[in-house]
């Protein structure tokens, strides 16, 4: 799961509805891997609300963060493995106009997307997401060269890791330096210490 959350850093997420298409390159993630993380949800096993972390790897798991918001995770273990890959946070390639509406925002804001419960508002994925197939038409990753301008495309992206965000409660598995960022990016939900 380390390998895959740092592996999503510059993937595009894109995201297909009746309204249109959104997209953004993600620029922020964090690993968790249950059930021993304290920081996870599945770390107190299979429920109804943990049931897609515990499916097969490529599906989403969504979830109400604080009871106000949703949250995407990619789950990226075998199945009955509940790893996943929280998506912190992304930058606004396409659909900038549709994100800000559906966010009441300027498309150019950095606030559109710049946190898990930003950028699935922006990209309307709710509760009806929960296991979908991220390989599918509707919610999947794709690789940034075509959306990118040349100069971007051979760009080397900095990624920076630090520990997680919110997850005090987790005692030393919050510690863990499991969140991925890419360094200089303004959309980065909390900024680094580096």
């Amino acid at each position: 799961m380390l390998i895959v959350a740092r592996a999503c850093i510059g993937k595009v997420l894109v995201r297909r509805t009746a309204e249109g298409e959104t997209a953004g390159r993600i620029v922020e993630a964090e690993a968790y891997r249950g059930p021993r993380d304290r920081a996870a949800h599945s770390s107190k096993g299979l429920t109804r609300r943990t049931a897609a972390m515990f499916g097969p790897p490529g599906h989403a798991y969504v979830y109400r963060l604080y009871g106000v918001c949703w949250a995407l995770n990619l789950v990226c273990a075998a199945e009955g493995e509940p790893h996943a890959v929280l998506i912190r946070a992304i930058e606004p390639l396409r659909g900038l106009e549709l994100m800000a509406r559906r966010r009441h925002l300027p498309p150019a804001s950095r606030q559109l997307t710049n946190g898990p419960g930003k950028l699935t508002a922006a990209f309307a994925i709710t509760g009806a997401d929960y296991g979908v197939d991220l390989c599918g038409d509707d919610l999947f990753l794709e690789e940034p060269a075509a959306h990118l301008p040349p100069a971007r495309q051979r760009q080397r992206v900095r990624i920076g890791r630090s520990a997680r965000i919110n997850v005090a409660y987790a005692g030393p598995w919050a510690l863990k330096p499991w969140r991925f960022y890419e360094r200089g990016n303004p959309y980065v939900s909390v900024r680094p210490r580096d």
